[in-house]
């Protein structure tokens, strides 16, 4: 039974995570352009009055573009096709990443359940911490070449590399290593998903509970589908405001031939060139991206569960 429960998550979290991916693909381009250190920042002037003569000073200043701005700067130069670069690593990977996710998920939060008060904060937070771990170690090389693929710039026509290009492209010029740059942040990422999933289970317990006294045994319908897309997405909306500077350092670590080498070196350099506002770069398409791509992915989850176990 074990065995069937496992191969079960595999299949759901693989399910999910192939809708959620092509659906929002676009999103996850512009919000990886928009957390680059090689976006064009336009230069602004500013006037500021001299705190003595009250003299009016020029100060020169820099503006991040838009999304709306990025978007169509890709469109007129690269074509809609640059809107799903890095689609092909991202549906390879995708699939495996969900598949080991939610089965590394659901086999920790078993056994947190044994050592821990069942159900519980610390089983949840636990379980997803165990399993962003081992998909971050396995998964990186993946996500490693679709963030070179998302970041490369050619004009409308131009050749652009494919996966196994830019996979070849990146252990030729850095080794075995270059394909686990970011993994620091990704680690340090963890934090997200641990507060993502407490916050879901605990709303989950709650719509399982509210449900279960109003419906007197009845089977599961729409309605409870859409609570569960509903609170995957506000859980994900919190965790993702409150974690999201670990994503503009990961994206910066995995950039070409750039200073960035460590977490906290490339912490430190973009909050003293750039300033606080720079970690939060990317964050719109970022929440427009993975509120309804998580509320896809473990709705989707949820029902192929529920579908699959009950047969």
């Amino acid at each position: 039974m074990p065995q069937k429960d496992t191969l079960l998550h595999l299949i759901a979290g693989g399910c999910s995570g192939t809708v959620g991916a092509i659906v929002t693909c676009p999103l996850e381009v512009l919000k990886t352009r928009l957390q680059s250190s090689g976006l064009t920042l336009r230069p602004v002037f500013q006037v500021q009055l001299g705190t003595v003569s009250g003299t009016g000073v020029i100060r020169p200043g820099t503006v991040t573009p838009g999304l709306l701005q990025v978007l169509r700067s890709i469109l007129e130069k690269e074509g809609p096709r640059s809107l799903f670069r890095g689609l092909g690593p991202n549906l390879v990977g995708v699939a495996p990443s969900r598949a080991i996710y939610f089965a590394a998920y659901s086999k920790s939060k078993e056994i947190f359940n044994g050592l821990l008060v069942p159900n519980s904060g610390a089983v949840h937070m636990s379980s997803a911490g165990v399993a962003a771990f081992v998909t971050n170690s396995l998964m990186n090389p993946v996500w490693m070449v679709k963030t070179r693929m998302q970041l490369e710039k050619k004009a409308r026509g131009e050749k652009k590399m494919n996966a196994l290009q830019c996979a070849r492209y990146v252990y030729k010029t850095e080794g075995i290593r270059g394909f686990y740059r970011g993994l620091t942040a990704s680690y340090a990422g963890i934090s997200e998903t641990m507060i993502c999933f407490l916050i879901y289970e605990t709303l989950k317990k709650e719509l399982a509970e509210s449900q279960l006294t109003s419906r007197n045994g009845e089977q599961k319908g729409a309605s409870d589908f859409l609570s569960l897309m509903l609170a995957a997405a506000f859980s994900k909306g919190c965790a993702s405001c409150i974690a999201y500077p670990h994503e503009v350092i990961r994206t910066r670590l995995r950039e070409e031939g750039s200073k960035y080498k460590y977490f906290f070196q490339t912490g430190r350099l973009i909050a003293v060139e750039e300033g606080y506002a720079a970690f939060y770069r990317g964050l719109i398409p970022q929440l427009i991206r993975q509120i309804p791509n998580t509320a896809i992915v473990l709705s989707t989850y949820e029902l192929i569960v529920h579908l699959l176990g009950d047969k």
